[in-house]
């Protein structure tokens, strides 16, 4: 009875199956080869996976209670961000990097696709381990006084591409046993295709560079969009977007190249400075303006802000008068105060003694052209409160009186008729 060739059948059935072609196997193995590696490689497995129960065992509960334990927050993020989590993956990957090409080496070629795949995966690990420690360190320098404002998110975002680019390269070099240069040369001939696919990355990129460069947002700056409904304050910086946290609490994003080509308001020189400006006008009705007479200068003399002016301003113009020889039974003869220039005085005293009026800023009362709503007289000064919510509060006191002053200097507030208004005829 003939002998039964066994280590022919195990070729044949390898073959058979493409086994042999796929894992790049040696000619001529026998079973009791196999047998042996299979056992050895059993083995080895159960080692690997012992080494990663213990490595994520230490990773998650020892560096978790460590970290919690040291006065630096870095450590703190480290784990957060799963940083010892995927360093403790790279142990048994290097265990079975270094042992598998021994155990092996009976079966398998030096180009087979185990070892290949094998080495792609402590590739991956690595850049993971790496991506985890640019994320701990932006949230570390995220949090410190003199970096919290700084487009951080971008930078990271930017580092975190090329990261993955170059494992990318990397990996597909190992498992197609091709030098990452041929790679490189193949995407240079698709950089048409590379820029159209990464448009808005490249746009927002550069123009991170250069809102960084020109120190034009930070995080925390109050900014002002119209044209994409955004008034609030900047809460992250990304590499392709800007998002807002508008003061009704709802967010808005907005590309990063959107602030280089379209124009925004800032108002963090405003914050910075000593005060919020005010710049508004009430319109006063041109009919109701008149000389001041003895009687009027009598009533304005006991207005306790401008008292002291009346009785100056009186002085001057009767001596200026008599020095003149003017008429002064018609008051548009010679110098007359008016009830408008002294309204205009008595606010700009008001300013200077509200105690919520930075009066080490600007601050003035001036009058514009007379339009079709009567003459403007608009105020122009700083608001030491610079809080939304509490500038609102200044301006609508300031405001407040100053209309219900008006009438006392005889002067009347423009308004356009209403339906009450034209009543009055009809009854």
């Amino acid at each position: 009875m003939p002998v039964q060739n066994t280590d022919l059948d195990t070729t044949s059935l390898l073959n058979s199956v493409g086994i042999e072609n796929f894992f790049n196997l040696k000619d001529d193995i026998t079973t009791e080869v196999i047998e042996n590696v299979a056992i050895d490689a059993a083995i080895l497995i159960g080692i690997c996976a012992v080494v990663w129960l213990v490595t994520r065992w230490i990773a998650k509960v020892i560096m978790k209670s460590i970290s919690g334990k040291t006065k630096t927050e870095f450590d703190d993020f480290l784990v957060q961000y799963n940083f010892f989590k995927w360093l403790a993956n790279i142990v048994p990957a290097l265990i079975l990097e270094f042992q598998e090409r021994t155990l092996f080496e009976d079966i398998l070629d030096n180009n087979s696709i185990v070892y290949r795949l094998t080495d792609a995966l402590i590739v991956v690990f690595i850049t993971k381990v790496i991506i985890a420690f640019v994320n701990a360190s932006r949230e570390f320098l995220s949090k410190r006084p003199n970096l919290k404002d700084k487009p951080l998110y971008s930078y990271a975002q930017l580092t975190k591409i090329f990261i993955y680019f170059f494992a990318g390269i990397l990996v597909f070099s190992i498992l197609s046993e091709k030098s990452p240069v041929y790679f490189l040369s193949a995407m240079g001939a698709m950089t048409a295709v590379i820029l159209l696919i990464f448009k808005d990355t490249i746009l927002g990129f550069v123009a991170s560079i250069q809102l960084s460069a020109n120190d034009m947002v930070r995080i925390g700056d109050w900014i002002s969009m119209p044209k994409f409904g955004a008034d609030g304050d900047v809460i992250e910086i990304n590499l392709t977007t800007i998002k807002v946290k508008n003061f009704d609490n709802t967010i808005t994003t907005i590309p990063t190249y959107s602030f280089i080509s379209d124009s925004f308001k800032n108002w963090r020189g405003m914050e910075e400075s000593g005060g919020r400006r005010i710049k508004r006008a009430i319109h006063i009705k041109v009919g109701s303006i008149q000389f001041c007479n003895n009687d009027m200068l009598h009533k304005f003399s006991k207005i306790n802000l401008i008292s002291t002016y009346i009785q100056d301003k009186k002085h001057e113009i009767e001596a200026y008068n008599k020095t003149e020889q003017v008429d002064d039974s018609m008051l548009i003869n010679g110098r007359k105060m008016t009830n408008i220039g002294v309204f205009r005085v008595y606010i700009e005293m008001f300013l200077a003694n509200n105690s919520n009026i930075n009066n080490s800023l600007t601050y003035m009362v001036r009058q514009l052209q007379p339009t079709e709503n009567g003459l403007p007289i608009e105020i122009y000064a700083f608001s030491k409160v610079k809080e939304w919510k509490g500038f609102e509060q200044v301006v609508a006191d300031l405001f407040d009186h100053i209309l219900a002053a008006a009438p006392e200097f005889e002067l009347d507030i423009f308004q356009n008729p209403s339906g009450s208004d034209f009543n009055q005829f009809i009854n």
